[in-house]
């Protein structure tokens, strides 16, 4: 099966994401409900706040404060300081309109100075505005600021300026949560031993703390020391119960063991903690597709139907398990919806040519699916599904389709992509270009140029990189993929910094939910 992910030029980072705003009011309304009326006194609901604070448990942190809060029987100064705790949950909950609405309550209180401009740079930062956060800390010369001032950058697309606003925090003093933010960046970028050396400053600073076990686990698993990734997450879910993210991580990393139903075990787990986190219901319906328990992907995401954006992997594997369980007409009307919307992903294209083909509409399916067919870096699979959609349609492209399956060349084009594929995941660089260009020969594809041109890229060869993007952007002159790749080329090149705005526009507003997109756009427009 074809993993229904959303396709880029890079891949993105595999950060966990900050729970939804749906999310987020769903479980503070589940532990609104599960304190109400327990008659706890103002003091005890404070209490109860500052012990879940401390076990890391924010969620329940927050209700109790809110209990205590509410009840109006505080002194000034205990109202402060729970309102900074209340703050602070939800900051760590990712809930930045929360926490702006508890800062300005702080202000009013009488609160001011550094640490609350902080604390407000952060619910900016998590309401996506890193400008007015990057504005709130002036010259604030704090660790935790120069925190903030790299997270902003990075939301900024600005990565050189985040790696030098870590390097002064570090420098300006200890900082668990800096130490830790500093250590995913080194992990994403794939500087591997300088992300172990913040790692020791974690353990350190706090050797049982759960952002050092977690962070820990990440660095075992990219340098392909998985038993000591498992030890450090295991370590960090039996020191906190409460948390979902140790779960998480260790039912991915058991999924890439191959254990799938210890993954589906330990995500269950996590669904029990918090039945309405987005993260949890996506690695479910991940895990139970990779089952092929296309009911149990139906029985999950059914409840969702009418929200589920097409062109997202649960839209994606949605379909997919109506197709499976005999519904291929509504599958099909999700992948053209998918398709429309994302027309450079492969999977869409893939399924909805699935799709046509079980409503009896071959001729049309082999239309769907022949850009990708067509292409040299075409697999067992896509040429397979044309073959079978010309045999049925009766058209003569399938002698052509079935003598291309076992030709000398198409096996060694499978080498060459492969080979290409492999260079691009070590980002060696010059490997890419050797395999693309071998692949390319003479001849004219876009997504093979397209690859040309990020490896040449990378690589420091500006001109041919955009060249490449270019030619393909002249064969795919709509394709939201082969847009971003001329703008990015440009970019990476600081040259013709208009025209790269521009073509990192189109591609925005041809595929307005692409992260990466934006992000680089936002770059452009920074310079």
């Amino acid at each position: 099966m074809i993993r229904a992910v959303p396709c880029s030029s890079r891949p993105c980072s595999s950060w966990p994401r900050r729970p939804g705003r749906a999310t987020l009011l769903a479980s503070a309304l589940a532990l609104v409900f599960a304190v109400a009326g327990c008659g706890d006194s103002p003091a005890r609901h404070a209490d109860k706040a500052r012990s879940a604070f401390a076990a890391q448990d924010f969620g329940s942190a927050r209700v109790e404060a809110l209990a205590a809060l509410d009840a109006g029987k505080l002194s000034m100064p205990d109202t402060r300081d729970l309102l900074r705790l209340l703050a602070r949950a939800q900051l760590q909950l990712g809930d930045g309109d929360g926490a702006q609405s508890t800062l300005a309550r702080l202000e009013e209180a009488g609160a001011k100075g550094p640490a609350v401009n902080r604390m407000k740079a952060e619910a900016a930062l998590l309401r996506g505005l890193p400008r007015q956060a990057l504005t709130l800390l002036g010259q604030d010369g704090d660790a935790d600021a120069w925190r903030l001032r790299a997270a902003a950058q990075q939301a900024l697309g600005d990565n050189a300026q985040a790696l030098s606003a870590f390097r002064q925090g570090m420098a300006a003093g200890d900082n668990a949560q800096l130490a830790r933010d500093y250590a995913r960046f080194l992990i994403t970028a794939e500087d591997y031993p300088a992300a172990e050396q913040v790692l020791a400053v974690m353990q350190r600073l706090d050797p049982k703390g759960l952002d050092t076990a977690m962070v820990e686990g990440a660095l075992r698993v990219k340098q392909g020391q998985l038993d000591a990734a498992a030890t450090a997450y295991d370590r960090a879910i039996a020191a906190y119960p409460a948390r979902i993210e140790p779960l998480i991580e260790r039912a991915n990393l058991a999924d890439m063991q191959g254990k799938l139903d210890q993954a589906i075990g330990l995500i269950g787990k996590a669904a029990r903690l918090a039945p309405g986190d987005s993260r949890v219901l996506d690695l479910q319906v991940q895990f139970a597709s990779e089952k092929g328990d296309w009911d149990k992907v139906r029985q999950l995401l059914a409840p969702h139907e009418v929200d589920l954006d097409p062109r997202t992997p649960n839209g994606l594997t949605y379909a997919e398990a109506l197709l499976r369980l005999g519904h291929p007409e509504q599958a099909r009307v999700m992948f053209a919806r998918a398709l429309l919307l994302s027309p450079q992903n492969p999977y869409s294209r893939m399924m909805l040519a699935e799709a046509q083909l079980a409503t009896g509409d071959p001729a049309t399916a082999l239309r769907t699916v022949r850009p990708l067919s067509d292409s040299r870096l075409a697999g067992p699979r896509e040429l397979d599904l044309a073959l079978r959609a010309a045999r049925a349609a009766g058209d003569p492209a399938a002698d052509t389709l079935a003598a291309r399956t076992k030709s000398a060349q198409w096996q060694q084009d499978q080498k060459l992509a492969a080979d290409g594929q492999a260079a691009l995941g070590l980002r060696d660089w010059a490997g890419a270009i050797a395999a693309y260009s071998a692949l390319l020969g003479e001849g004219g594809d876009a997504e093979v140029l397209k690859r040309l041109a990020l490896a040449c890229s990378n690589a420091g060869q500006h001109h041919e990189a955009i060249a490449y993007a270019d030619r393909a952007l002249l064969l795919a002159p709509r394709d939201p993929d082969m847009l971003h790749m001329a703008g990015l080329a440009r970019l990476n090149a600081g040259q013709e910094p208009e025209a790269a705005q521009r073509l990192l526009q189109r591609a925005v507003d041809a595929d307005p939910a692409n992260r990466l997109f934006r992000a680089d756009l936002a770059r452009a427009q920074a310079r």
